[in-house]
């Protein structure tokens, strides 16, 4: 099968495409025949090394993928052949990855694929949208008539925030970086949507929500700690999912005599039990037409090196020149 490796951690350019054998389905499994994978920070991180993990070269890039089933392993019983499915979690933790023509793949970590949904955007849902539920609820315990602000509502993760947080009935607020960020983040439920570069952020907050913020999302890497705690309400919770070298100072006074708390996660921390809920809720909202996944993007699976490219510019230093989500198609 053809598929995008590395035969050891490096910049882009160490992917390859090439021939690997078609691995086969051990029990409770299923063989993925992948139409389409996208592209995470974490996979960045994992092909430059940057994060440490189990990995058996040549190794598989990519987390995300979308398909049909092919074949079923021993035991396996969720799906049948010629299912559409997608899911996550692949690449990690010892796992091969996803950008391949066929992936074989844990069958309690992959979901139905609603009929009104591209693979190409059941796959660029996939881990933006269950870390996204995961902050949300699971950590962030939001409830409906709560309030959210999201920095970067336009990002991957930023837009199922904005999205799901409008689907329980939670009042949205966020910030992007330009006019076409903005409307874009209006256009997903965003009540208020503000320019980070020009607009006075904790200002606005607090006229939109005078008693703070229920729910604050924060996915920048590098947060201040000192304008956002004090913008929470009491009882309010911080969701932190990046920065692993930022050191913010915590301003302990505006933060523990209102009983606030910051929460911090990693997707492939929850078990698959914990996912699966994540998951059935973002199949319901999609099918209802409440969940959409802006593509920004799209590369064959020969331009693999230069999808990591592309992202890795965007994620990590700043282009600016991406909305939505870097998908790989495959077939």
């Amino acid at each position: 099968m053809k598929a995008a490796y590395i035969e050891q951690t490096g910049p882009p350019e160490a992917i390859k495409v090439g021939d690997l054998p078609t691995p086969k389905p051990g029990p409770a499994q299923v063989l993925v025949r992948v139409h389409a994978t996208s592209i995470n920070p974490i996979d960045l991180y994992l092909r430059s090394g940057m994060v440490a993990m189990p990995m058996a070269f040549p190794y598989i890039i990519g987390s995300d993928l979308a398909g049909t089933v092919e074949a079923l392993g021993p035991g396996a019983g969720r799906f049948k052949v010629g299912d559409r499915v997608w899911g996550s979690n692949q690449g990690l933790l010892g796992r091969q990855g996803a950008t391949a023509e066929f992936a074989a793949v844990d069958e309690d970590l992959l979901y139905p694929t609603p009929p009104n949904q591209p693979d190409a955007e059941a796959a660029g849902q996939a881990l933006v949208g269950i870390t996204a539920h995961l902050g949300l609820f699971q950590r962030g315990q939001l409830k409906e008539g709560e309030t959210v602000y999201i920095p970067g509502g336009s990002g991957g993760v930023g837009q199922m925030v904005v999205q799901m947080a409008k689907a329980v009935g939670a009042r949205v607020a966020t910030s992007a970086g330009s006019p076409e960020k903005i409307e874009l983040c209006r256009s997903l439920g965003a009540e208020l949507a503000l320019d980070y570069k020009t607009d006075d952020i904790p200002a606005a907050l607090r006229e939109f929500s005078p008693e703070g913020i229920d729910v604050w999302y924060e996915t920048r890497r590098d947060p201040d700690l000192e304008v956002s705690v004090p913008l929470l309400r009491k009882r309010g919770r911080m969701v932190v999912i990046a920065g692993r070298a930022a050191k913010p100072p915590l301003p302990f006074g505006s933060f523990y005599p209102r009983d606030c708390s910051i929460l911090g996660f990693a997707m492939f921390n929850a078990t698959p039990d914990e996912q699966r809920r994540c998951a059935e809720d973002m199949v319901k909202w999609a099918e209802a037409g409440k969940l959409r996944t802006l593509i920004g993007k799209t590369f064959p699976i020969a331009e693999s090196a230069q999808a990591h490219k592309f992202l890795e510019d965007n994620a990590i230093h700043g282009a600016g020149t991406l909305t939505g989500k870097v998908v790989i198609e495959i077939g």
